[in-house]
C-alpha cells in the first residue's frame, strides 16, 4: 500500500452490463432487493444442455443505445463495429463507454497519448453456425461429413474475418480504436481471476508513470453453446428437475449453503475508469474509491488437496502487504455455490484472518446471477464499491449456511459495509487474485 499523492490510484468511473440491470445502480438496488437475474435460458436451445437455466443479461440487446450517450460519429463507428464483435466483446465494449460517460470522460478531458486500456476476458468458444454452410457443402448424400472437401468446399464458406469476432483482446482494442486512446493497451485471459489481475496490472501501469488514465474491465459470457458445453463437463453445475418452476432455477446457486449442488452460468461485464489522484483532482472529477492493494496466484492441483485454498491465500496475502486486516470492511467473496470450492474459500479466508477479524462479514452476488465467468468478479467489484459507507448486500439463497464453511457469511440486511473490502476470484484450475479497495480519503 503507498499513501504518495503521486503513487494514489482512484477509481471515477463504473460501467456495468448484468442480469440485474446495466446501470451500476440498478445492479446494486436489484442485490439489496433480493433480486434473481437466473431464469430460463434463451441463448441455448433447451434440452442441448443437462441443465435449462441460466442468468442472461436480457437488458443488453446489442443495439446502440445500450452503449450509453455517444456521439454521432461514435454511434456510427461502433455500429459498424458490431458486426465484428461477438456478445462477449459487445458488452465489453458497451460496459467501457457507460464508464466513461460516467465519469465525465470526454476528449476534451484526457489526453489520448496518456490513455489507455487494460481489459480481462474468458476464452470465448466461436458460435457453431459460423461454420454451419460450410459443413453442410461437405456433407455427402447420406448425410456423412467428408473432411476431405473441407478445404475446397467447406471453408470457402466461412467469413474470412470470423476469427476477429473471438479474439480476447478485441475488447481493448475495439475501446481503444472508438475513442482514439493511444495509451498502454493490455489484455489479460485469466478467467474468473481476470477482474482483480487487470485492477493490479493497471494500478501498477498508472504508478509507473506510463498513463495518467485507464480504462479498466473484464467480460465474460457462459451462457453460450460451446462454453455451456463445457461447463456441464468440466464442472459442477446445478441441476434442477425438468421441467422446473422459477422459483428453483432462482434458488439453484447457493454460496456457501448446507444445500448447495453447483454454479450457475451467467454472462456480464463491468469496467472502472481508473486515473492517478492528481488527474482526477485536475479535472474536477468525482472519486468514487481508491485501489490500494492487489495480488494473484496460480497453485495447481498437481500440488494436492487445498490447492484453491492455497491460490486465494497467496493472493490475498499480497493484496492486503502493510494493512492491518482488522480494518477491512468486507470481503467479496468468489462463493462459486460449488462444495469443494466454497469450502476451500472458506478456509483461506479464515486461515489469513482468524486472528486479526475472525468475524469480517463475507458476501458474494453469485446467489443472484451465477457465475459470468471474467465479467463476474468486476461487476463484483462495482458492487462493493457503491456499497462502501453504507450497508452490505445479503447473500442470496445462503439460508443455511454451511458449518464447514468456518467464515461469518453476510445472509441478511443491516450489516455494514464498511470503508474498504476485499475482492477475491479464483478459476477451477487453481488461478486466483485478489484486490483490495477503499474509500477515498483525502491525505
Amino acid at each position: 500500500m503507498n499513501d504518495s499523492p503521486s503513487d494514489r490510484v482512484v477509481i471515477t468511473g463504473l460501467g456495468v452490463i448484468s442480469p440485474l440491470g446495466c446501470s451500476a445502480d440498478e445492479l446494486v438496488a436489484g442485490l439489496h432487493a433480493g433480486r434473481s437475474g437466473v431464469d430460463v435460458l434463451t441463448a441455448i436451445p433447451s434440452g442441448v444442455l443437462n441443465i435449462n437455466h441460466g442468468a442472461e443479461a436480457r437488458g443488453f440487446t446489442g443495439a446502440i443505445e445500450d452503449y450509453g450517450p455517444l456521439d454521432k460519429n461514435l454511434q456510427r463507428t461502433i455500429r459498424k463495429g458490431t458486426k465484428l464483435m461477438c456478445r462477449e466483446i459487445e458488452m465489453g465494449v458497451a460496459a467501457a463507454q457507460l464508464a466513461m460517460h460516467d465519469a465525465g470522460l470526454t476528449p476534451e478531458t484526457r489526453n489520448s497519448d496518456r490513455t489507455g486500456v487494460v481489459y480481462g476476458c474468458d476464452y470465448i468458444m466461436t458460435l457453431p453456425e459460423e461454420f454451419a454452410a460450410g459443413i453442410r457443402n461437405c456433407l455427402d448424400e447420406a448425410g456423412e461429413f467428408r473432411f476431405s472437401e473441407w478445404a475446397s468446399k467447406g471453408l470457402p464458406q466461412v467469413n474470412p474475418l470470423w476469427l476477429l469476432k473471438y479474439l480476447p483482446n478485441m475488447p481493448a482494442s475495439h475501446i481503444a480504436i472508438y475513442n482514439d486512446l493511444r495509451g498502454p493497451n493490455n489484455s489479460i485471459t485469466v478467467r474468473e481471476a481476470s477482474p482483480g489481475a487487470v485492477l493490479w496490472e493497471a494500478h501498477s501501469t498508472l504508478c509507473r508513470g506510463h498513463a495518467d488514465v485507464l480504462i479498466v474491465g473484464s467480460t465474460g459470457s457462459r451462457v453460450q453453446p460451446f462454453r455451456g458445453l463445457h461447463a456441464s463437463m468440466q464442472e459442477n453445475l446445478a441441476t434442477l428437475p425438468s421441467p422446473a418452476s422459477p422459483d428453483a432455477m432462482a434458488a439453484s446457486c447457493r454460496p456457501f449453503d448446507s444445500g448447495r449442488t453447483g454454479s450457475v452460468l451467467g454472462e456480464g461485464a463491468a469496467a472502472m475508469i481508473l486515473e492517478t489522484a492528481a488527474h482526477a483532482t485536475a479535472r474536477g472529477a468525482k472519486i468514487l474509491g481508491e485501489v490500494i492493494g492487489g495480488g494473484s496466484s496460480a497453485v495447481t492441483a498437481q500440488t494436492g488437496a487445498g490447492y484453491l485454498q492455497r491460490a486465494l491465500v497467496n493472493a490475498m496475502r499480497m493484496a492486503t502487504r502493510g494493512t492491518d486486516l482488522a480494518s477491512i470492511g468486507h470481503i467479496n467473496a468468489h462463493g462459486l455455490g460449488s462444495i469443494d470450492a466454497d469450502r476451500q474459500e472458506a478456509d483461506a479466508i479464515a486461515e489469513l484472518f482468524e486472528t486479526a477479524q475472525p468475524q469480517i462479514p463475507v458476501t458474494t452476488a453469485k446467489g443472484h446471477f451465477g457465475n459470468l465467468g471474467a465479467g463476474g468478479g468486476m461487476v463484483e467489484i462495482v458492487a462493493s464499491v457503491k456499497s462502501l459507507g453504507g450497508e452490505l448486500f445479503p447473500i442470496r439463497n445462503c439460508e443455511h449456511p454451511d458449518p464447514a464453511c468456518r467464515i461469518r457469511v453476510v445472509n441478511r440486511a443491516g450489516v455494514a459495509a464498511g470503508d474498504s473490502f476485499l475482492s477475491v476470484n479464483v478459476t477451477p484450475q487453481g488461478q486466483a487474485s485478489a484486490v483490495h479497495i477503499r474509500a477515498w480519503k483525502e491525505s
